[in-house]
């Protein structure tokens, strides 16, 4: 019967070295995560207006509004300038999270890793 007749048997050492390749990546993986949990992103509104920065834990680590946009008269702008750089900052940091996981994964699906 030969290598045919025993499926699994001939591919024992292709799945140890399968497997230290995924733990590999996953050490890798979880280098990278540490590394990109340090950077920061920033982003902004109003021409500058207000800028967020934000980890890439996508935590807000500062929030600078340029004193000529606060207005007592129109807060709602200011609340819609605030939530605009908040939203971008945090998509700014989930885009440089994914950019660099992808360098260790090599662009491959993997759902829910991160």
């Amino acid at each position: 019967m030969g290598k045919k007749g025993f499926p699994g048997m001939g591919g024992m050492p292709n799945m140890n070295n399968m497997i230290k390749q995924a733990q590999k990546m996953q050490k890798q993986m979880q280098e990278m995560q540490a590394e990109v949990e340090k950077k920061e992103v920033e982003a902004s509104a109003g021409g500058g207006a207000v800028v967020v920065k934000v980890t890439g834990k996508k935590e807000i680590i500062s929030i600078d509004i340029k004193p000529e946009v606060v207005d007592p008269d129109d807060v709602e702008m200011l609340q819609d300038l605030i939530i605009a750089a908040v939203n971008e900052a945090i998509r700014s940091a989930e885009e440089m999270v994914n950019k660099e996981m992808s360098k260790v994964t090599g662009n491959m699906n993997i759902p829910g890793l991160f």
